[in-house]
Parts: structure tokens; sequence; C-alpha cells
């Protein structure tokens, strides 16, 4: 007897603790978990909101908080800075509801999602200068603010999106600018020309124009092209009267390009090698 007691007493336990977390795994009221993520998320505690939203997702993906709780969760995941997990459950509600009334809010979540993480975590926190560096996700971001503005334009979520894509455009036309500077620091003064005249060309109401076409006007007298220089120093004229490129008697005089001596290997790769 106290042997065949001994062999079931492992059963027993293994029994008991199968049926404890049966118990334990067991999901809880749809609405419990919904009351549960909306007092995280109004503590702040969106870790925990964010926990409670996958759980119901999980359990009751048609259920009644099902919708709301997808968009509670693009907040949660962007306010805890997982931003490419707030863009993957805004892609997730945009393919599970696009009749939503909330498809703008969406739309707006995905754009600043990407807009966001264009940032690296340095340039949150120190001074970086994000113009001179290739914008990356936030070309995908202004794809969906361009969405958001051409679907629902009166939605109350596309003035920022307006600003963001101006302050992409703008982003743009500083990054042509710092190549075109590049390029004058290497003496290659016609791909400085082309990158002036792609800012004007592309980007005309950013506030680049005005040195774009101080650089164009300069490259155009340093490679003898008068007319063209003459024409872009009047089109500076017409728009920027006060422009720091003209002396007090209103005549053109800028000294971005510098001369410099350069060796024979310098102007064969176009400024790339040599000239340190």
């Amino acid at each position: 007897m106290r042997s065949g007691f001994r062999l079931l007493l492992p059963f027993v336990f293994v029994l008991i603790s199968a049926c404890a977390t049966t118990k334990t795994d067991e999901p809880l009221p749809e609405k419990v978990y919904y009351e549960n993520a909306r007092t995280a998320m109004n503590s702040g505690n969106f870790n925990e909101a964010e926990k409670n939203l996958d759980s119901l997702e999980t359990y009751y993906p048609f259920g009644r908080y099902a919708e709301q709780a997808q968009l509670d969760l693009i907040y949660a995941r962007y306010q805890n800075l997982d931003l490419e997990g707030a863009r993957a459950a805004a892609d997730r509600f945009l393919r599970l509801n696009p009749q939503s009334e909330h498809a703008d809010y969406a739309l707006y979540m995905r754009g600043l999602a990407s807009y966001n993480l264009d940032l690296s975590l340095a340039a949150r926190y120190f001074p970086i200068d994000n113009t001179e560096r290739a914008p990356g996700e936030q070309r995908q971001a202004f794809k969906d603010f361009t969405e958001l503005l051409s679907r629902y334009p009166d939605s109350q979520y596309a003035p920022d999106a307006r600003q963001r894509m101006i302050a992409f455009r703008n982003r743009m036309a500083q990054l042509e600018l710092h190549a075109a500077r590049y390029y004058i620091k290497r003496e290659a003064y016609i791909a400085a020309n082309n990158r002036a005249r792609y800012v004007v060309d592309n980007y005309s109401r950013t506030p680049a124009v005005e040195d774009a076409l101080i650089i164009m006007a300069e490259t155009y007298q340093f490679m003898n092209l008068k007319k063209a220089a003459k024409d872009t120093i009047k089109l500076l004229s017409l728009n920027y009267p006060d422009s720091k490129a003209f002396d007090d008697k209103g005549q053109f005089h800028s000294n971005v390009l510098k001369q410099r001596d350069r060796s024979l290997i310098s102007v064969v790769t176009f400024g790339l090698v040599g000239d340190e």
C-alpha cells in the first residue's frame, strides 16, 4: 500500500499543477482586459496597457471592444517608443477596418511613427543637425500624410500632417544644399550648380531657395555663363530684394566659391582625392 501510494503521489502533484495552470491561463472577461488597459493608459503605464490590449486581441479578436482596442494598441506602442510596433498595429487596423471612421487616426499615427523612426536615439538627446542626414523613413511618413490629406482633407489630424510635410520638404531642400556646398568645397562647380537648381525647381516654397539661387548665380559666373548668371541674379533680386548677397547699392556680391590651388590628382578625381 505504501509503495503504491508513493507511486501515485507524483501523479497527484502533476494533476494538481495542471489544474492550477489551466485555471490561471483562463482568459479574463473581455471588459476586464479593456478596463485594465484604459486604467493603465490613463495612469501612463503603457507597458501594462499594451499587455492587456494584446490579451484582448488574442482572446476576443472580434469582440465588442476589438476596434477600440486596436486603436489603443497603436497609441500604447507609440508611447512606449515601439515605433515599428505602432506602425504594424496601424497597418493591421487599416487592413481589418478599411471603412472605419477612425481610419484617419490610424493613417496619421502610421505616418507619425515613420516620421519619428527617422530620428536616431542620439538625435533625441543631442544637438545633431538632422538636415545633414538622409531622411530614410520620413519618405514613408510623407506618403502616409499625403494619403491622409487626400482621403480625409477635413480630418482633425490634417493640419499637423501638413506641417510635418512642410518640415520634410524643408529638410530635403537643405539636404540638397549640403550636397551643393560639399561640391563647392571639392570645386566641382557644375555638380554644385545642378544641386542648387534642383532645389529651385523642386522645392520652390522652401527657405533654402535663396541660398540655392546664390550658389547658382556664383557658379554660373565662375563658368562664364553670363546670361544664366544675370537671369539668376534678377530672379534672386525679385524674390529676395534684401538678400545677403546684395550690397547697399543692390549689387550682387557673394563669396560662396573660394579659389585655391589644386593638385593634378584632385582635378582628375573631381576633388574626391587630394588637397585635404
